[in-house]
């Protein structure tokens, strides 16, 4: 075989290195349309559905994406590692605190609905108020995360995009009251298979800044 050069091989790229520069978290019930198609032909970032509001502010923390692995493993008399495994569960998660007091914010927080009977009226429009039902509602929504980069050489941005098209809330922090610090409403949510997408979870990279990484310019990006 011929001589091998390190750095060919390793194909190290400080380009291909993301950070979320800006990010926003927006939130609608269900029955708002669906994500399905948020850059057009050429890469462009699209308007989201009607019905999607923006979550605003959050903490420095950001958005923090998880979940749950577990698998279920066969274990033989002749091997001392597992003969079989399969998945069991695999859970994706969402955690973010939100700093304003808006209605996506509070309503996520609260479990009230986002628009129609129950939802909080414009900001200022009228008094805000909400009571704790004896049996809470389960209240799916639709959340869509966006981060924005920018190319290294070019300096055009690039968007990364996930939609959990059918989410539960699954946790939420204390909200704590004091003079030297926010109110903040930190909350978990959960991703399910949405029957209509067949997933709990799509993600698309595009945009200016990932069109420019043309095939024959990849090394330079």
């Amino acid at each position: 075989m011929p001589a091998a050069d390190f750095t060919t091989m390793a194909e190290l790229r400080q380009g291909l290195i993301r950070k979320a520069l800006r990010y926003a978290i927006f939130a609608a019930d269900p029955n708002v349309a669906a994500v399905t198609a948020p850059f057009d032909e050429t890469g462009l970032l699209q308007a989201l559905p009607a019905g999607y509001l923006p979550v605003g502010y959050t903490t420095t923390d950001g958005i923090t994406f998880s979940g749950d692995l577990s698998t279920s493993d066969v274990e033989s008399g002749q091997s001392a590692s597992p003969t079989r495994s399969d998945v069991e569960t695999d859970t994706a998660t969402a955690q973010w605190v939100p700093q304003e007091t808006n209605t996506a914010a509070v309503a996520l927080y609260e479990n009230l609905a986002l628009s129609g009977p129950g939802a909080l009226p414009a900001i200022g429009s009228a008094t805000w108020t909400w009571s704790r039902p004896k049996t809470p509602p389960t209240r799916y929504r639709r959340l869509v995360f966006i981060a924005e980069d920018l190319n290294k050489t070019t300096g055009n941005p690039l968007y990364i995009v996930r939609h959990f098209p059918s989410a539960l809330r699954s946790g939420r922090e204390d909200e704590q009251w004091t003079r030297t610090s926010e109110i903040s409403r930190g909350v978990t949510y959960q991703a399910y298979v949405d029957d209509t997408a067949g997933t709990d979870s799509i993600t698309w990279i595009d945009g200016p800044g990932w069109r420019d990484y043309a095939p024959e310019e990849e090394g330079g990006g």
